[in-house]
């Protein structure tokens, strides 16, 4: 079971609250129906410092389960966004400091959105790490919290298991990719598909920081994992690439699915495709082009791939993604 933690506090923006809780309920449904054997399931806790409602900017309210002390162990925390200055709210909420702390000391990943990243800032969960934040307050952020390595031009960022959002929008990214992790990609691609029908920004191309491969201490899987971004488009023979590193392929799968949770065939599998999105969604080449410049040589098998993965065939998804790209003219 995934134990999932919002926290709720005064003049916070709902949406980042509301949207993510909807995300992860369908993903269980999907996940239920897709595989009715297994027993995959994600307990929401809504929590407040003190167990009483809180009211949002708008003025709707929000009433917790429970207070903050008496939350199940989380594994995901999630910290919406304040609207406009969130330096009054911080000052009256500092007992959430301490708690995030210890969460992160266990383990638990915590992800903020836009100005709920401060409280990450303010309990030094951030000096020395990327982070960022709503781009209206970059300048007041950098002056408050110097230590802190922000990203002004990412729209999420990773360090270990501490996530930033810069928008509401990007944490729905940030909460497909935690699906993702959980369920596997075939829901998470659903969840997609389901909520935002134009193609969101892949979790991927829009954090910074350490990918999954990155953070593991194989230095000889993250070499193998930068060739393979460098070289995704040559012919890639896994036995080849083994020899390359100097292991045999049964050591080299074993080690490479042990860091980056998945087979070299399919890290290479996704990175064409990933590749192949983008050029679909921002040049005009034809799909034989395409093809071949990520490394495929039957346009056939790249179609069959493509639609396995992400649902739509290469035609549809660029119809799709271009539904939603707007011109001048």
């Amino acid at each position: 079971m995934l134990q999932i933690c919002f926290l709720l506090y005064p003049n916070m923006l709902a949406t980042s609250t509301t949207l993510p809780m909807e995300l992860l309920a369908s993903a269980t449904a999907l996940a239920k129906t897709q595989h009715p054997r297994k027993r995959e399931h994600i307990e929401i806790t809504l929590a407040s410092l003190d167990g009483k409602a809180v009211v949002t900017h708008t003025g709707i309210t929000l009433t917790p389960d429970c207070p903050l002390d008496a939350v199940p162990p989380p594994d995901i925390v999630y910290l919406p966004a304040l609207w406009r200055n969130p330096e009054p709210v911080i000052a009256k909420q500092r007992e959430l400091l301490p708690w995030l702390q210890r969460e992160q000391q266990r383990g638990a990943a915590l992800a903020a959105v836009g100005t709920g990243c401060w409280f990450l800032a303010e309990a030094g969960l951030l000096d020395g790490k990327a982070a960022t934040t709503h781009w209206y307050y970059f300048d007041r952020f950098q002056a408050r919290y110097p230590k802190v390595q922000l990203k002004r031009s990412n729209f999420i960022t990773q360090a270990d298991n501490i996530f930033c959002a810069g928008s509401v929008n990007s944490l729905a990214d940030l909460t497909v990719y935690f699906i993702q992790q959980h369920f596997g990609q075939s829901v998470a691609h659903h969840v997609e598909r389901h909520f935002f029908h134009e193609i969101r920004r892949l979790y991927e191309t829009a954090h910074a920081g350490d990918q999954i491969a990155k953070m593991h201490p194989d230095e000889v899987i993250v070499q193998a994992v930068h060739w393979l971004s460098e070289n995704y488009h040559t012919d890639v023979n896994v036995s080849e690439l083994a020899a390359r590193f100097d292991m045999s392929v049964r050591t080299f799968n074993r080690r490479f699915k042990l860091a980056t949770d998945t087979t070299p065939l399919s890290y290479l599998q996704d990175l064409r495709i990933k590749n192949a999105q983008e050029l679909l969604k921002s040049t005009n080449l034809n799909l034989s082009e395409i093809m071949f410049r990520v490394g495929y040589q039957d346009i056939a098998h790249f179609t069959r791939l493509f639609k396995r993965i992400l649902g739509l065939t290469p035609t549809q998804y660029r119809v799709t993604v271009r539904a939603k790209l707007f011109s001048a003219d």
